[in-house]
């Protein structure tokens, strides 16, 4: 399903849980070569994505030269951020044209995240809506240069206290264009224990009328955080993913690959057919309900003309007689013939 189809679909009355919109967030996996990009939408629609999200950068414009790093240093040892996105600047608008080509032949959305004002303009021409990273959620007049394009924002809450949400939330709202809200913790890797997907719940009351999704940090394994997303209720879900987990840098160990996709896929598919239509369906319940459920009987023999009486009365299996619901209006009738003890009441057996 395209993004503005599903976005347009949504119903925050509709309490059903559903597959999550996947998009697979590739970063700069590419690595700064277009065949390993080309892969990465490949194998992404091959695991199920829905869409492939890049990020368009320049170091002179994310990071000044003395900033810090922020991810596990034993995975990745730069420790400037302005020289970690050095290595990974090189595409730009011609890169991402043929990319968004390429999306368009292997039928995936193409997306990237914008980190400035010259990136955020060109891509628009490119795709649907826009996604705004965590590390932008205070960078309020970038917001709103993006709100101005009058497309739908997904904006991830990662390392942000809940009136920072809030505050962004006004910001976007007030250019009256659809959000979606991401759950995140902005930590790589986030350990299982630390994923917080309790705050799905809590966003989804505190902000009734929008999306919620989920931001991945996690490292892959069983997908098993996903499900419960999803479970929970995120019905947009971004990880990062990669072509081959064992590379060495920030984004490639904690990402998934194809398989880890299709195995989220095929388990949350059964996951789904396990919790039903959300309706109650007694199909493939029918003999339990004749045979496990209970019948008025005789207690004892009940002559005929008699008035039943509690005494006369017991409630045995299978349901084919009178059920004991209607105890009450059996007790006063008259027997119209003889009732053997132990023998099932029905209503044409009394007055």
């Amino acid at each position: 399903m395209k993004i503005l189809d599903f976005i347009e679909s949504f119903d925050p009355l509709n309490l059903q849980i559903s597959q999550p919109y996947i998009i697979a967030e590739a970063g700069v996996n590419h690595e700064g070569k277009m065949e390993l990009a080309k892969r990465l939408i490949d194998e992404a629609k091959a695991g199920g994505a829905d869409a492939i999200k890049f990020q368009t950068y320049k170091a002179d414009t994310i990071a000044s030269k003395n900033s810090p790093a922020y991810w596990d240093l034993s995975k990745e040892p730069t420790t400037s951020q302005y020289e970690l996105f050095t290595k990974h600047d090189s595409f730009w608008k011609k890169e991402f044209v043929a990319l968004k080509e390429y999306c368009d032949t292997v039928d995936i959305e193409f997306m990237s995240t914008p980190f400035d004002i010259e990136s955020a303009t060109f891509l628009n021409e490119l795709m649907p809506v826009f996604k705004i990273s965590s590390s932008d959620i205070t960078n309020r007049p970038f917001i709103e240069y993006m709100c101005k394009f009058q497309k739908p924002v997904i904006l991830s809450t990662g390392a942000s206290y809940l009136f920072e949400v809030e505050e962004a939330v006004e910001w976007i709202q007030a250019f009256d264009v659809p959000l979606t809200l991401m759950h995140c913790v902005l930590n790589y890797p986030t350990l299982d224990k630390n994923a917080g997907l309790g705050m799905i719940p809590v966003l989804k009351r505190k902000f009734p009328g929008l999306m919620i999704g989920y931001s991945d940090h996690t490292l892959p394994k069983d997908m098993q955080i996903l499900e419960t997303a999803a479970l929970l209720g995120a019905t947009m879900i971004e990880k990062h993913f990669t072509f081959d987990k064992s590379l060495p840098g920030n984004d490639h160990y904690h990402a998934m690959d194809y398989k880890d996709l299709q195995h989220f896929r095929k388990r949350f598919a059964a996951i789904l057919e396990s919790l039903g239509s959300g309706k109650k369906d007694l199909s493939g319940e029918d003999l339990a309900r004749r045979n496990a459920r209970r019948s008025l009987v005789a207690m004892r023999d009940i002559k005929k003309g008699s008035v039943i009486t509690a005494e006369d009365l017991t409630w045995k299996r299978p349901a084919f007689g009178i059920s004991p619901k209607h105890y009450y209006e059996v007790i006063g009738r008259k027997a119209l013939r003889d009732i053997k003890q132990d023998e099932l009441l029905y209503w044409n057996l009394l007055s």
